[in-house]
């Protein structure tokens, strides 16, 4: 739970205490935050004090009076606007006027509450301007940290919904055609799978903010032991609704039946997603696709070959670059965000210090091989 510092600036006693006894056990908890805030409420009756504290760099949110002794709350929030402090101001004021309103939105408060005010009324309150700093603060951080953020938040849309969605659309299409005959039981495990991904997006939908997982130590990776085996047919099964539209065989080689290795399961899902996604993809109708998965010594390989359109010589350089998609008539019908390979290269060399190499030929199709040491020492 991260905890904001609330700066309650009023002359009167009784508004001080009442709004510290109403948050002082108060939390607010948004569905797209990945964290709750509580808060740490720290009382002063005058602007003066108020600009102290501020200058000291320790305020997140101010509950502003406008009536007060020496300078006013208007005067004060002059100061946070030209001073440009990051944080967000709410007045709290009796002398509600139209006039007064205007001149505080005007001066960057967020919003302006009347005295008096029900518990409830401020609570409400208090959750509008926390999200609203949060989101500020999160877009001042996308603006300043560009295309480190950035990479974050598509990686997420790009692969953690993309992949599912491709699964849900494929099981439809079957469903919509009745491939299977119309026993509506025939279907019943597209159904559920369909709603396994369904679930799966929605707890990713209520995490999308988490933006810094790969790059930044905002949120820890959730570093276990996992079965590489076990998330390449997970894999293989994401995109076999799809292969199944195309007439596409996947098949899978692993020597051992288990391989166990020290991850966080995301960043793996991304590895196999991506290179299964892409050997679907940009295949033939009627085409295969080969997953290999062997434990070399020190290394572990994970090769994904298919027998689609390949790739030419001069356009391999440019597989891995962010946004770049290859561009031609065979490629021109197929989606994509131009992100992927880039995602996975920087998973699978920064954040694991291992390699990812491609060969591959027009018309003959394309191997991409990922090595990854036995025993990683992560980056970042």
């Amino acid at each position: 739970m991260a905890t904001l510092n609330v700066l309650i600036v009023d002359d009167e006693p009784g508004i001080r205490s009442g709004i510290t006894r109403i948050l002082r056990d108060f939390s607010v908890d948004f569905p797209f935050l990945n964290e709750e805030f509580d808060f740490n409420l720290i009382e002063v009756e005058t602007g003066e004090s108020a600009v102290e504290h501020l200058d000291a760099g320790e305020v997140d949110i101010v509950l502003l009076d406008n009536k007060l002794p020496g300078i006013d709350g208007i005067e004060v929030l002059e100061y946070i606007n030209d001073k440009e402090f990051d944080c967000s101001v709410m007045m709290i004021t009796s002398y509600a006027s139209l006039d007064l309103a205007i001149k505080a939105t005007n001066n960057g408060a967020y919003n302006f509450v009347p005295k008096p005010f029900t518990p409830t009324e401020l609570k409400t309150s208090m959750e509008g301007i926390t999200k609203n700093l949060y989101l500020r603060r999160m877009t001042k951080k996308m603006n300043t940290e560009g295309k480190q953020i950035r990479f974050q938040f598509l990686s997420v849309l790009s692969h953690e919904l993309k992949s599912p969605l491709n699964a849900i659309e494929g099981y439809l299409n079957i469903i919509k055609e009745r491939q299977l005959g119309d026993n509506v039981t025939d279907y019943e495990m597209m159904i559920d799978r369909s709603l396994e991904r369904i679930k799966g997006m929605r707890s990713l939908i209520m995490d999308m903010l988490d933006l810094t997982r790969l790059e930044s130590s905002a949120k820890k990776r959730d570093v276990q032991k996992v079965d590489l085996v076990e998330i390449m047919r997970l894999s293989k099964d994401t995109m076999s609704p799809l292969a199944i539209q195309k007439n596409i065989k996947i098949n899978i080689d692993v020597q051992p039946d288990h391989i166990f290795y020290m991850a966080d399961r995301q960043e793996i899902e991304i590895i196999f997603n991506n290179l299964v996604s892409n050997a679907v993809k940009y295949n033939k109708d009627n085409g295969e696709v080969s997953c290999v998965l062997r434990e070399e010594g020190d290394r572990i390989r994970i090769s994904v070959s298919d027998t689609g359109i390949g790739i030419s010589e001069e356009d391999i350089p440019k597989l891995f670059q962010d946004f770049v998609r290859i561009k031609n008539e065979k490629t021109k019908t197929i989606s994509g965000s131009g992100l992927g390979l880039s995602i996975m290269k920087k998973i699978a060399e920064e954040v694991y210090h291992g390699t990812v190499s491609v060969e591959s030929q027009p018309d003959m199709g394309s191997t991409f091989t990922v090595t990854l040491p036995r025993t990683p020492t992560m980056g970042r």
